[in-house]
């Protein structure tokens, strides 16, 4: 039998730690390109418009805010389920107005949904397994939502947010078919 180096505890922390940083990396990235990459917030928002989010200036703010404060947020392991509620939201969002009809794969043209997928799902994860023991919500004792309570407000933020979102403010463009 192979004895491990480190506790199960400590491995969890580790694990957990792990999830919450490339999530919360790749969203805070995300929405500093947004902001200063490429065609800086103006291009930002002349393709949110594009996909029928208006006014595009207004979202591509609130995208790239939300995405920043949200990956800071799930790097510290601070309001976790929250945190995660806003990344699920912003990708439910570039799931429905942007991705869903391009296939799985993100290789395809207009990229696919395969991306967008999985960073949904791993905010998901998160909400529900809560920050673990090398966070600040340990710290701070907001640690209680974890389980179906952090699954809840996790999906809830997201989903809802996502919803009410895309309820006042998309108008998808006109098919071309």
């Amino acid at each position: 039998m192979v004895t491990p180096h480190m506790s199960d505890e400590t491995t969890i922390a580790l694990a957990l730690t792990m999830l919450r940083g490339v999530l919360g990396a790749v969203m805070l990235a995300h929405g500093i390109n947004h902001i200063i990459g490429g065609g800086k917030i103006t291009g930002t928002a002349g393709w949110f418009e594009s996909l029928g989010m208006r006014p595009g200036k207004l979202h591509a703010w609130l995208a790239s805010l939300t995405e920043i404060a949200c990956g800071a947020l799930l790097i510290a392991g601070w309001f976790t389920s929250l945190a995660a509620g806003g990344a699920l939201g912003v990708m439910v969002v570039a799931w429905i107005t942007n991705h869903r009809g391009n296939g799985f794969f993100t290789f395809r043209p207009g990229e696919g949904w395969e991306y967008v997928m999985v960073l949904s799902v791993v905010s998901l994860a998160i909400g529900a397994l809560g920050a673990g023991e090398w966070s600040l919500d340990r710290v701070s004792d907001w640690d209680v939502f974890v389980g179906a309570s952090g699954l809840g407000i996790t999906a809830a933020a997201g989903l809802g947010g996502a919803a009410l979102l895309l309820a006042v403010f998309w108008r998808p463009p006109a098919s071309s078919d």
